[in-house]
């Protein structure tokens, strides 16, 4: 969506934007809330750029930047902001890239969504996509925040915000035509080619209501209702180095009690659990980012009614090979 929204120059060209800027073009062109979109910016700029923009790409140069340099980008920041389990771009360390669209993958995803794409759809897509990257990559993980939020992001987000709104489909309706456009797919269905970084926002297209955003609240409701059909998704845990060794970490003490299996698939605990655990890896930025960050997520805190997480033992984490290795590992 990001990469469509900088073509039409909603976002600067060149995919380097301030907090600011992220948080109105995602209000004003797809109709993403405020408090979601502010977690997502805030945390984007603090993790994977300078604490007050960052790139949708990889690391910016000096000119892109201006006088905001700093941090690696989306296309950088591997367990950080970006998740396994994509629906249409490969994991990191299976084809040494996590940005370029794959071909194969899309072809899937449309298989999987006869007549158009739907919620139900990409939903059953994202169990297949999971089982198949235990089957294939090694460092496969499944992350508090990564895993159990942004993954599913990357899914709901496709049909909560690429759909078209009309009066015959006010929720929406995604055709293959206009998913085609989002994802710069040419071509029909079993010769697709893909252009890379021609992203575009459909011709006759209508996002959703203004008066009506997706905000916090409605993503953890997709959120729980999809780890509902399929539980795995909550699996906090990776594989070992190699394929099909997925282990799971004991997710009441990764929160000091707070939390268990059964209580995280219930309400908004598995959101609340996946933005607490984003904010409690403090990255080593100005003391005025962190106030930032705190405050995004004091909002999104307070609009589900978390419980206040006060510690992770991230060291369970530790042994597995996806969450410790760098992208440049």
């Amino acid at each position: 969506t990001e990469n469509a929204v900088a073509n039409h120059n909603f976002l600067p060209h060149n995919g380097y934007a301030t907090i600011t800027q992220f948080i109105e073009a995602t209000n004003s062109v797809v109709g993403m809330g405020p408090a979601l979109g502010a977690f997502l910016a805030v945390y984007g700029a603090a993790i994977d750029g300078s604490g007050l923009a960052w790139s949708i790409g990889g690391t910016p140069t000096a000119a892109q930047a201006g006088l905001l340099p700093g941090g690696n980008g989306i296309s950088g920041s591997h367990n950080k902001y970006e998740a396994d389990a994509s629906p249409t771009r490969p994991d990191l360390y299976e084809a040494g890239n996590d940005y370029k669209t794959v071909v194969a993958q899309f072809q899937q995803l449309i298989d999987a969504s006869p007549g158009s794409v739907t919620m139900e759809s990409l939903t059953s897509f994202r169990s297949q996509r999971f089982d198949t990257q235990i089957a294939n990559n090694p460092y496969f993980f499944n992350g508090p925040f990564t895993g159990v939020v942004v993954q599913p992001a990357a899914y709901t987000f496709i049909y909560r915000f690429m759909a078209n709104h009309s009066a015959e489909h006010p929720t929406g309706y995604l055709s293959y035509d206009v998913i085609k456009d989002w994802f710069g797919i040419s071509g029909e269905s079993g010769s697709y080619t893909a252009k890379q970084g021609w992203e575009r926002i459909p011709s006759d297209w209508h996002k959703r209501p203004i008066e009506y955003p997706y905000d916090t609240d409605y993503y953890a409701a997709d959120l729980v209702n999809a780890a509902l059909l399929h539980p795995k998704f909550l699996n906090i845990g990776g594989n070992t180095g190699k394929v099909n060794t997925f282990t799971g970490v004991d997710v009441t003490d990764l929160t000091g009690g707070l939390y268990n299996a059964q209580i995280l698939a219930q309400g908004n605990n598995a959101a609340c659990f996946g933005y607490q655990f984003a904010a409690q890896a403090k990255p080593d930025v100005a003391l005025g980012v962190l106030t930032q960050l705190d405050d995004a997520l004091g909002k999104v805190s307070s609009k589900l009614s978390c419980s206040q997480l006060k510690s992770i033992d991230e060291s369970q984490l530790m042994q597995f090979p996806g969450y410790a290795r760098s992208p440049a590992a």
